[in-house]
């Protein structure tokens, strides 16, 4: 371990909160960010890969009171509603947000770091001269740190505040999220094709489901709402028809969050240490942003445990980001376009279907190792 640190972190996401809690336990100060109060629900697929449950483990951050549903299983259905089933060697597990995010908070709270929640971060700014940060909350209040994790999720007006470059394009995908029940099996992870966008299924802890979806932000604008959107266009697929029809909706509105972006994005910005969703989202389809996010947190804990001078820092926490995350993500980007069409969702399962050593490649690629 290097040096005691100062470490402000923004955002209390997985990334967030699995940070603060290995840079408190190894002694540095944290102090983290939520503009939310726990426990509340994120638009996320709430599938979690195996290659991050062992490492969770060992690290006491896995709620192992829960039923948490095995998924071995992966389901695929083209927009006409035909389709096909894989075997996910590696596998995950299915977990709530709502669940998973309140442990870590809890965990991390007991770790030693202090965690200001219901509170927006205004703005982040790097001292040049005094080689430190000052944030400032929506309130006034400013704070002081050596080093900033930025954990601040898909899209923040902190983003915007800083001028990255991905804010200046206008993204047309819009997050669509349920708790359901249903009957259906638990080990299976489905991804559901419909016009110009996909939905996935799973189960997670007790008796729920969840149903996550991407659609297009004009499809809502021409159908006026979102109930409508779904029976004209998401219901066309049979699979999300029979969901829709049979399921029991457990939210009294769904969660959504717009302009969901998937440009490229730097793991450093403006010195500050991009972690999760915040340093590069991967697609939906893959299933892996959890599992990434959490990853992205020990990689950034350990090099700030690790090294002492900004410069080395920052050169091996990018260095350790591209090369566990660069290449899943562009793979994410050329899969996303198999996926939303006739055509292209065909071709995609009959990939699958007729190649399932090519696919199974496919999907070994879209995981990481287990660490």
């Amino acid at each position: 371990m290097g040096i005691r640190k100062n470490i402000g972190i923004v955002g209390g996401g997985l990334a967030g909160l699995v940070s603060a809690y290995l840079l408190a336990k190894n002694g540095h100060s944290v102090q983290l960010f939520e503009k939310k109060n726990y426990p509340f629900h994120r638009v996320c697929g709430e599938y979690l890969s195996n290659e991050v449950v062992d490492f969770l483990k060992r690290e006491s951050l896995f709620p192992e009171s829960l039923d948490i549903p095995q998924i071995d299983t992966f389901e695929f259905s083209d927009t006409y509603g035909q389709n096909v089933l894989a075997d996910l060697d590696l596998g995950g597990i299915g977990i709530s947000r709502f669940v998973l995010d309140d442990f870590l908070f809890q965990k991390a709270k007991a770790a030693g770091a202090t965690i200001h929640t219901g509170i927006q971060v205004q703005e982040v700014i790097f001292i040049e001269g005094g080689n430190s940060f000052e944030v400032t909350l929506a309130d006034g209040k400013t704070f002081s740190f050596d080093y900033v994790v930025g954990a601040f999720g898909k899209r923040s007006r902190i983003d915007s505040e800083m001028g990255r470059a991905f804010t200046q394009k206008r993204s047309p995908f819009i997050g669509v999220k349920y708790h359901i029940r249903i009957d259906r099996p638990r080990n299976v992870v489905a991804l559901h094709n419909f016009k110009r966008g996909y939905c996935g299924i799973n189960a997670v802890e007790g008796d729920r489901f969840n149903l996550c979806y991407l659609g297009r932000r004009e499809d809502l604008r021409k159908y006026g709402s979102i109930p409508d959107m779904e029976r004209e266009i998401l219901w066309k697929n049979p699979h999300l028809n029979r969901i829709f029809q049979e399921a029991e909706f457990l939210f009294d509105k769904p969660e959504v969050i717009n302009e969901i972006s998937f440009e490229k994005k730097s793991p450093v910005e403006q010195h500050i240490l991009m972690t999760g969703d915040a340093a590069g989202l991967i697609t939906p389809l893959n299933g892996n942003g959890m599992a990434m996010a959490i990853h992205a947190a020990y990689l950034v804990a350990e090099t700030l445990d690790q090294f002492d001078k900004r410069e080395e820092i920052e050169s091996n926490y990018r260095k350790l980001w591209k090369e566990h995350f660069e290449n899943r993500l562009t793979l994410g980007r050329w899969l996303q376009r198999l996926f939303g069409s006739n055509m292209t969702s065909s071709f995609a399962r009959k990939l699958l279907a007729d190649y399932p050593y090519f696919s199974r490649k496919i999907i070994q690629n879209t995981h990481g190792e287990p660490f």
